[in-house]
């Protein structure tokens, strides 16, 4: 049992893992781990600029794993509002990874939103983010989708995003995040 420690103690040392969690997302959960991200990020004596942009995104994302996150029913009737997050550095980009499980039924919805997020330009995705905003939408969970958007204007970067089926009912639905200076 050990080695398998040290495995993965050595893989998430060689992909600079900071942070991982596994579990339940609760409000005093994300309150913890913005704590300490931000002192880790005080530590590496990050530059205030890419700080602030990793500490805004975190929040989004985590966030959304606390709003968004279905809970699965076990063979045994319980309810399951497990989901995954992590946080790295390699150089000078961070990587936030999140993945929880997400309805069959609600995939085809999430997957378009974030597919035409990905088409927008910076400028695009300004004016979609004051469009959503003044529509007041709101998805059933609440926020109109803003916080994809915010992610996606805050790094610069495309949502890459992926579905893994795990049965007929729920996929494990993952996000990874990249931020660079």
């Amino acid at each position: 049992m050990m080695l398998n420690i040290y495995d993965f103690y050595d893989k998430m040392e060689r992909n600079n893992i900071m942070l991982s969690f596994k579990g339940d997302i609760t409000s005093e959960l994300l309150t913890s781990v913005l704590q300490i991200m931000e002192s880790k990020l005080d530590n590496l004596q990050e530059e205030p600029k890419i700080k602030k942009k990793v500490y805004n995104v975190l929040v989004e994302c985590l966030q959304n794993l606390y709003h968004h996150l279905d809970e699965v029913s076990t063979d045994q009737d319980e309810k399951i509002r497990s989901a995954i997050f992590m946080i790295g550095k390699i150089e000078s980009q961070y990587n936030i990874i999140t993945g929880n499980y997400i309805k069959n039924s609600s995939i085809e919805a999430l997957k378009k939103r974030l597919e035409d997020i990905n088409l927008l330009s910076k400028e695009e995705l300004k004016e979609y983010y004051k469009l959503v905003l003044s529509n007041g939408e709101m998805s059933s969970k609440g926020g109109g989708g803003l916080g994809m958007i915010d992610i996606a204007r805050k790094t610069g970067q495309k949502l890459n995003f992926n579905f893994s089926p795990v049965d007929d009912k729920y996929s494990f639905f993952s996000l990874n995040i990249k931020i660079s200076q």
